[in-house]
């Protein structure tokens, strides 16, 4: 597969919860699907779409912006505890941890939906600070997987949504809402916009109508603190921290900023890796093409053997098991090792 045809079907698959492919829509879907996604999607990385994992949030190729600057050692209370099925999401932080003013604000804009039951665990993020995100939520085999869009929309995603058939009217968190199912059998609710935020919520896995009702009811909003410390570990590391570990084999361009990384925010593995590597990439590539320019052939070998060597980091031989991120890297690492590079690679690696 060519670079073309990789960068084409990653921006293929950004389709925001089913909006479809911009060509496929006439008139007013596609004049109001290209105003959404001209801000916050095809032009950046906000989630770079996955080979073996369904996504229904909206995608690109670049990281959401700044969230935590600083968390301090976390003592959280857990309710619904279970040692076999893993804990529910709900959680209370200890005073004494701080969240960055950024993390707080960005969470107050964020729908904050938890799901206040047993084994549920928060497994994916993008978007966090953006006005469309995705949270996804596993037990053993199902997925309920949360997007949230403007306000705006909320007319377009109802009529949408009614190609699946007639509404059936629920309540999640005390709000209201309308229920689809598909010929797949996956379920798709769409809550009554909130706070300028609409959430779609959107099933896969064995579900049945009874399952359904039984999570919409332990559906719950929550305090920002206590939606950030209900994200895994890791996604709540300070950045400089969880930085070091992906960047431990990767040599980096001059200049590079750590501290600026803070800035990709809070993230799940694969959407943190992206970020921190489309950095490193465009910081290399800009070297590059400085010391080509400038006739520092010492310089250009640096910025050449640190591309090519990119085949050996572990963070994108991690990423190369679970989406297409790491081809897009190599093919334009290896351009540049071979002594050319496309204006494509801006867009296609998310430069600044």
């Amino acid at each position: 597969m060519s670079t073309e045809e990789r960068v084409d079907r990653l921006v293929r698959d950004a389709d925001p919860g089913g909006l479809g492919v911009l060509g496929d829509l006439g008139g007013v879907k596609k004049d109001l699907l290209e105003e959404i996604l001209s801000e916050s999607t095809l032009d950046r990385v906000v989630e770079v779409p996955r080979r073996r994992l369904r996504v229904r949030g909206f995608a690109g190729v670049v990281a959401a912006a700044a969230v935590l600057v600083s968390v301090l050692p976390m003592s959280i209370v857990v309710r619904g505890q279970s040692d076999d099925r893993g804990v529910s999401p709900i959680a209370t932080v200890d005073p004494g941890v701080v969240f960055s003013p950024l993390a707080m604000a960005a969470a107050q804009r964020n729908p904050r939906l938890l799901i206040d039951r047993s084994g549920w665990k928060v497994t994916d993020l993008s978007g966090f600070t953006e006005e469309q995100g995705m949270i996804r939520f596993r037990r053993g085999g199902r997925e309920l997987e949360m997007n949230w869009y403007p306000a705006s929309v909320y007319t377009y995603r109802y009529s949408d949504r009614l190609a699946d058939g007639p509404a059936k009217s629920v309540r999640v968190d005390g709000r209201p809402g309308d229920l689809f199912q598909n010929l797949n059998g996956d379920f798709t609710v769409l809550l009554r916009p909130r706070d300028d935020v609409l959430v779609e919520m959107s099933t896969s896995g064995n579900w049945s109508r009874e399952d359904l009702d039984r999570i919409l009811a332990d559906i719950v909003r929550v305090d920002a603190r206590t939606w950030l410390a209900a994200l895994p570990a890791e996604m709540v590391m300070p950045v400089g921290e969880r930085a070091a570990k992906v960047l431990a084999d990767v040599p980096l361009p001059p200049g590079f900023d750590v501290a600026a990384l803070e800035d990709i925010g809070v993230s799940d593995s694969y959407q943190f890796g992206v970020g921190v590597t489309s950095r490193v990439a465009c910081g290399w590539i800009a070297e590059w093409q400085r010391a080509r320019a400038s006739g520092d052939e010492a310089a250009v070998r640096r910025a050449t053997e640190a591309l090519r060597g990119s085949h050996g980091w572990r963070v994108l031989r991690d990423l190369d098991r679970a989406g297409d991120w790491s081809e897009v890297f190599w093919d334009y690492a290896d351009e540049v090792a071979a002594g050319t590079v496309r204006d494509g690679y801006v867009q296609a690696l998310g430069c600044r």
